[in-house]
């Protein structure tokens, strides 16, 4: 058996990979594990719109119970307001049920500390450890049997933590469309935003447990953009089924992705003085275009593999306050530990209302080179082999060269899949399709290998 715990915490289809059973020890195993330190530990439970969650929020709570620990329901909520309401309320811990942006099936466990930030790998093994290894737990009874209450006003701090927020004195003037995936920002979005003055059109916040992320959200943009194109709106913004991750739209309906959003950021916090030491944190996957946009500014940027977890690592060690994703995930340090979709909507609106500028106005400043991702499929007997292929490193060299100091290439192991991504950048869309399928080929032809995805 694989390490339980993912980059982002335990995930599966719910009931079927991630059960009740398995749930209530990674309750009572957590609990345990974060009692050592703690006498009785106070833990935080919160969750996204999925129906699974129900049952998956009773068997953890049941697990920290039965330690010992006392279980403090939120309800449904986004993850950063859990990263945010640990601290706010002095817990020991928090958990998240949700799968984020995949679909209604599936559902996760994730796990964040007292100060807000993901557990320590470490840690994570402790707790595994203890339930792959079937360690019996002390179990108290009487008065040591822990008991869960609910916090029912931490929808309405984490409401005023985001208005509070706002540096712009009033939103109002500004219409905005938004895509809540009939996820966790739903019961919250259009308060937060219509309390800074703003004219909200909500869509997609009607949840019923089964239409989470469903042809919605920011892995579905064409349903914002629709909207965007029927709607006298000034911006819009699509958030994923747990609102840790955001996608912005501009008046015409184009896409605003991560990158845009990081470098409109970035450039006001420079002006602004706030951008701490100069630097801005992204993936490798971030665009060549937003690294030109940065240099021109004269910021600093540091580059890490894909994956939140990587980006929050590198901002704690250079002590750096902005970082993200293409996707949208972006940190911003000094307010949360976290990516949080809501949050960064509200550092987007301050830039627009103090610009004067309009959202495509602010795009258009950063040059975004296309770029062509090809997935290819291989037996996991090969990989390594592939990757070490001499014609297909020839091959990289030649696209490298071809695209010189206007493009890249990218090879990437996926971490989930036996697959080897291929991203190409440059700046003719015709072009980097063209080599990007013409490094693939190199791997089907002599590992039969097999294209699984061309975006």
């Amino acid at each position: 058996m694989g390490r339980m715990f993912g980059t982002d915490g335990v995930r599966g289809i719910a009931n079927k990979e991630l059960t009740c059973e398995l749930a209530l020890k990674i309750g009572a195993a957590g609990a345990y594990v974060i009692a050592s330190d703690v006498h009785r530990p106070r833990i935080l439970i919160g969750s996204d719109t999925r129906r699974s969650a129900d049952m998956l929020c009773s068997a953890l709570i049941a697990g920290i119970c039965s330690v010992g620990g006392d279980a403090i329901m939120l309800g449904e909520i986004p993850t950063p307001a859990m990263a945010y309401l640990v601290r706010c309320y002095g817990a020991d811990a928090a958990v998240m049920v949700s799968a984020s942006h995949n679909s209604m099936e599936y559902n996760g466990i994730k796990w964040f500390d007292s100060n807000g930030f993901k557990l320590k790998d470490s840690v994570e093994d402790r707790i595994e450890a203890i339930i792959k290894e079937n360690i019996m737990l002390p179990m108290p009874t009487g008065e040591g049997v822990g008991h869960m209450m609910s916090a029912k006003r931490a929808r309405d701090e984490y409401i005023e933590f985001l208005k509070e927020a706002s540096t712009a004195d009033t939103l109002a003037g500004i219409k905005i469309a938004l895509d809540c995936a009939n996820g966790a920002s739903s019961g919250i979005a259009r308060e937060v935003f219509e309390g800074l003055g703003a004219t909200v059109f909500a869509y997609e916040d009607e949840p019923d447990g089964c239409n989470i992320n469903d042809r919605c959200g920011s892995t579905y943009p064409e349903r914002l953009r629709q909207i965007m194109t029927e709607l006298d709106a000034d911006v819009g913004f699509a958030f994923d089924g747990d609102a840790d991750r955001v996608i912005a739209f501009d008046e015409y309906g184009n896409i605003v992705d991560g990158d845009r959003i990081m470098g409109i950021c970035a450039a006001d916090m420079k002006r602004e003085g706030t951008l701490a030491n100069n630097m801005l944190v992204m993936t490798v996957m971030s665009n060549l275009g937003l690294k030109k946009y940065m240099n021109k500014l004269g910021i600093d940027y540091a580059e890490t593999k894909v994956g939140d977890r990587y980006v929050l690592e590198k901002m704690l060690e250079g002590g750096y306050s902005i970082g993200g994703e293409q996707s949208g995930h972006i940190i911003f340090l000094d307010k949360n530990t976290t990516g949080d979709g809501m949050l960064t909507a509200v550092k987007v609106l301050n830039v627009l209302k103090k610009s004067g500028k309009s959202m495509s106005e602010l795009a258009r400043e950063i040059d975004i080179y296309p770029q062509v991702l090809v997935n290819v499929m291989l037996d996991k007997d090969v990989m390594s082999e592939a990757l070490d292929d001499p014609d297909f490193i020839s091959e990289n060299k030649r696209i490298s060269s071809t695209l010189g100091d206007n493009g890249r290439v990218l090879i990437r192991k996926s971490g989930t899949e036996p697959l080897i991504r291929i991203m190409v950048e440059g700046q003719d869309q015709s072009e980097i399709e063209t080599l990007a399928l013409r490094a693939a080929n190199v791997l089907t032809a002599k590992y039969n290998g097999r294209i699984k995805e061309k975006r």
